[in-house]
């Protein structure tokens, strides 16, 4: 099997992964959403920790963890890492996986936005047009629909932002996540002691079952995020952006399908806008790439 291949498999592993966390969110329903966000925050500095000694790859933490100024992008990352989980895993249990899945529907196209915003990348006249088409998506459903979709544009510029600072981080994506848990690690347990104190604690009224799915939340925070780390190194961005949407159009099916969430005619309309953008966006990168190939070859 080719790397390029192997890249592909782990690719379609780690969105598979996202899109059907909502199922697991759904079984730790009992505890709030902000004792879920720390436990995962918890588990999965404990488990990133584990894995980074294991790979013996601590000493380099340890520089930077020294110097203040490689920190706080990383308190600015991790900040809106919690802020997203928050939002994403209320969302989940409260019976809204649909308007959730439209968020990373919208995601790759804002990241584009922030690109013309924040790198002065220029665009293409179509790249503008799927932009437009994401944006009036957003404007039907909030003028027609008669409903701000809150929900996804928080989980969008939150995850949009994250990438943005990402961008310049000078760590892999396993220290990357250990630097943001270890960094909210404090205040997550502080929360987690004073809800048991309070005997608001889930994880305290649990039995065995129910306290290892809430440890496992460790896990299934960081098993896709490395399948996604060995992928982007072993394949072409441009076919991983494709497999991206996996994520979201399984977290649709799960809610419509298995939760029976509502998807009337309007929100069916303004998802479809936003679907038309994104099929205009990779269709004329993919026409670019194509046509840049064949300028090569003749040359």
């Amino acid at each position: 099997m080719t790397e390029s291949n192997r890249g592909l498999l782990t690719a379609v592993g780690a969105f598979t992964l996202w899109g059907l966390l909502p199922i697991y969110l759904k079984l730790l329903a009992s505890a709030t959403a902000l004792e879920v966000v720390c436990h995962r925050i918890v588990w999965s500095m404990a488990f990133t920790l584990l894995l980074l000694i294991y790979r013996k790859k601590t000493r380099g933490l340890l520089a930077v963890l020294k110097d203040k100024k490689r920190v706080l992008p990383f308190v600015l990352t991790g900040l809106l890492l919690a802020v997203n989980w928050l939002t994403y895993i209320w969302a989940v249990n409260s019976g809204f996986i649909v308007e959730a899945s439209l968020g990373y529907y919208i995601n790759p196209l804002l990241n584009v936005a922030l690109g013309v915003l924040f790198f002065q990348e220029k665009l293409r006249k179509l790249q503008w047009l799927a932009i437009l088409f994401a944006v009036l998506g957003v404007c039907y459903l909030t003028f027609v629909y008669g409903k701000l979709p809150w929900i996804a544009l928080v989980l969008a510029f939150c995850f949009g932002f994250y990438g943005l600072l990402g961008k310049k981080s000078s760590l892999p994506a396993l220290e990357g996540l250990f630097l943001e848990t270890a960094i909210l690690f404090l205040p997550a347990s502080i929360l987690l002691m004073v809800l048991s104190v309070q005997g608001d604690a889930d994880f305290v009224r649990q039995d065995g079952t129910g306290r290892l799915l809430l440890a496992g939340t460790g896990i299934a925070t960081s098993l896709p995020l490395l399948l996604f780390g060995y992928a982007a190194r072993r394949m072409p961005l441009s076919s991983l952006g494709i497999v991206q949407y996996l994520a979201p159009s399984l977290q649709l099916c799960v809610g419509i399908f298995v939760y029976h969430e509502s998807f009337p005619a309007e929100q069916l309309t303004g998802f479809s806008l936003v679907w038309c953008g994104l099929l205009l966006y990779v269709s004329e990168g993919v026409m670019v790439r194509i046509k840049s190939k064949r300028g090569r070859l003749t040359l």
